[in-house]
């Protein structure tokens, strides 16, 4: 496998962490999503958000969108989680698909990422990917930490890679449309 191969294998992983992180909090109890918790940001709501914004962010960069630091400050956080989780899966999509376009040599190409007062810094595409990724497990294992403090038991977020693991996840691998991209000997 090379590297441009585990970019868009991270990129499958996410919509499918998401997509059980997701599952898992919409069968909270009215209150749970909202609830103040302890962690970086003050509840499950809070955390859910700000990891779509900064996706957004870095996939304007990404993407070359033009838009910058304005997509983060203009960001209006969603206040239910269906509609939220709507909103993430269509972002891992768009990630998929640009994923999936990447070329070997755009991995080391720059795109320029608007730092606000620290200026507009050149970055390059497989390092921004990788930030994301890195971004996105960090604040969700938060949130998985967030549910078990509530009435649902935090979901499995670690049976993606292996071929050991397919058992675990081929329904979920199956129904997103995942499973080509998901198997080490694939």
């Amino acid at each position: 496998m090379n590297l441009l191969d585990h970019l868009r294998r991270m990129a499958g992983n996410n919509l499918w962490s998401n997509d059980r992180l997701y599952r898992a909090v919409l069968a909270l109890k009215p209150g749970e999503f909202a609830a103040g918790r302890t962690g970086f940001f003050p509840s499950i709501k809070a955390t859910l958000n700000h990891i779509l914004a900064v996706d957004l962010l870095y996939l304007d960069f990404l993407e070359e969108g033009g838009v910058g630091a304005a997509v983060y400050d203009d960001f209006v956080p969603f206040d239910n989680a269906a509609d939220l989780s709507v909103a993430q899966i269509r972002f891992d999509r768009r990630l998929i698909t640009f994923c999936h376009a990447l070329s070997e040599a755009d991995i080391d190409r720059h795109v320029i990422t608007d730092r606000r007062g620290d200026g507009m810094i050149p970055e390059r595409i497989g390092d921004i990917l990788a930030h994301l990724f890195l971004h996105d497990i960090h604040h969700r294992g938060q949130v998985h930490a967030m549910l078990s403090g509530t009435s649902v038991a935090p979901p499995q977020l670690d049976e993606f890679l292996l071929d050991y693991d397919l058992r675990l996840r081929s329904a979920e691998v199956e129904r997103l449309g995942l499973g080509d991209q998901t198997n080490a000997t694939s």
